[in-house]
């Protein structure tokens, strides 16, 4: 628990509400254990957890009635979404119950006028932007992966619109949440703003399933710019890219994105996608706005570009074109496993201030050399976070113990610059060590006594963001 005490498998509490739920859910309950191993499944490293029984809920009421049967009998309970979190988000240490919500994928409520919707939590971005799409509005949150809105709102998402647009917890209106005993609250109304109580929305946005689980978001939405146009152009190093980010920024250009990618990185995007880029750091550019200003942001850009020695700038308006850079850009994971056949990929997730960020890719670049690793990098530059992920030999203990040095010394980097250790990841079991180092010991006991408070008998996710 958040106070220290070590996890324990309850087996007679999980043995009785495993009678309960299959006696409740029927066919939507599964113990099987292909379905267990999938929703113990994550996408990195961390070893898969199983949980003990799969339960797919269709309603907040299903949820609920699901949370008092484990809350009765002390069983820890984990909310999935599609699978798609990269720090051990959805394992189940010590067993218990996930709560799949992907049948909760309807969006309950389109309010133009006021720009913002409100959908389950099973809802992916993609099929939100979808069914926006003919009322001529946007969900602007681009993790890359299709992942639910659930889950994204859990962890605190952000992605590749995030320099313009913000992250998840900018684009939350209120959340309503199941609560460890079953009780259902909403966070907040629908208007722009509040000054009414605790920020509970906020709480809850990032809280990783460990306080409740999210059972509809409230969202804001933009209108589809009149005019898009995405851009690319190369450099002669990754500190040369990074300068021109903050160039950028400093001068207050309004780019909808801005993603870096080093050389081994355009190198792998090129054969995993076929094109043509030239093997140097590389810019990735988006504007929104009018025509006139699309045309002088992208100017501008070049201009800037120019000063830091930036090569083969191209600005495209036309769909194709664009998808084609954008869909490559959201392969480049798959891109990178083919660097090195067989290999995993073990990611990291650190953000530093812009005015470091040269710094720290210079850095983290010239460590993977000097260790020996191979770490392509990708950057939501705009605002200073990226993604340096080794490839490893799982089977090689000797090449997975330097990756996971290289992963803690660019934790500790990025803190010592005053950055964080995830910028969009979450903490779930990956980053659990960085925490107490980044925040220190008073600000995780706060949040110990949140969760405590809260959640008295750790049911809700165990074993995430807290080191028990």
């Amino acid at each position: 628990m958040a106070d220290g005490a070590a996890l324990m498998r309850n087996e007679d509490g999980i043995a009785a509400v495993l009678g309960v739920l299959k006696q409740q859910f029927g066919e939507r309950f599964q113990t099987g254990d292909a379905i267990r191993e999938q929703h113990g499944h994550t996408t990195t490293w961390i070893e898969n957890q199983m949980p003990d029984g799969v339960v797919f809920a269709q309603s907040t009421a299903e949820v609920s009635q699901i949370v008092k049967v484990c809350a009765s009998h002390k069983v820890p309970i984990i909310a999935f979404g599609t699978g798609t979190s990269l720090e051990g988000h959805i394992n189940a240490p010590v067993g218990g119950i996930s709560v799949d919500v992907s049948q909760m994928d309807k969006v309950l409520e389109v309010n133009a006028g006021d720009l913002d919707c409100r959908v389950q939590p099973g809802v992916t971005r993609e099929a939100l932007n979808t069914y926006l799409r003919d009322q001529g509005l946007f969900f602007p949150i681009d993790p890359g992966a299709n992942a639910s809105l659930g889950g994204m709102t859990a962890t605190r998402a952000s992605g590749t619109n995030a320099v313009r647009y913000g992250t998840m917890k900018d684009n939350v209106i209120n959340v309503e949440a199941v609560m460890a005993d079953g009780s259902i609250i909403r966070t907040a109304r629908r208007a722009k703003k509040t000054s009414a109580g605790y920020d509970l929305t906020r709480l809850m946005v990032g809280s990783e399933g460990t306080l409740g689980i999210i059972t509809e978001i409230t969202l804001r939405l933009q209108g589809i710019p009149e005019a898009i146009s995405a851009a690319r152009c190369s450099f002669p190093s990754v500190e040369a890219a990074a300068k021109t980010v903050m160039a950028v920024i400093q001068y207050g250009l309004p780019v909808a994105r801005i993603e870096l990618m080093d050389a081994m990185m355009v190198g792998a995007v090129n054969r995993y996608s076929k094109l043509d880029l030239p093997e140097t750091p590389l810019l990735l550019l988006e504007f929104h706005g009018s025509d006139a200003g699309v045309s002088e942001q992208a100017e501008t850009f070049g201009m800037l570009a120019e000063e830091e020695g930036g090569t083969g700038y191209t600005a495209t308006a036309t769909l194709e074109e664009r998808n084609q850079l954008w869909q490559a850009r959201h392969d480049a994971y798959w891109a990178m496993l083919a660097i090195r056949k067989g290999s995993d990929a073990v990611a990291s997730d650190v953000c530093v201030p812009i005015s470091r960020l040269a710094e720290a890719l210079t850095a983290a670049e010239a460590k993977a050399r000097e260790m020996g690793l191979l770490a392509p990098t990708v950057s939501h530059a705009g605002d200073g976070n990226f993604h340096a992920t080794v490839l490893v030999d799982m089977a090689d203990t000797e090449e997975v113990t330097k990756a996971k040095a290289f992963i803690s010394w660019l934790n500790d980097m990025a803190i010592s610059m005053e950055g964080t250790c995830t910028g969009e990841h979450g903490i779930g079991q990956g980053k659990r060590p960085y925490l107490v180092r980044e925040l220190g010991a008073e600000t995780l006991a706060v949040m110990g006594a949140i969760k405590k408070a809260l959640d008295p008998d750790n049911i809700m996710n165990p074993g995430k963001i807290f080191l028990n």
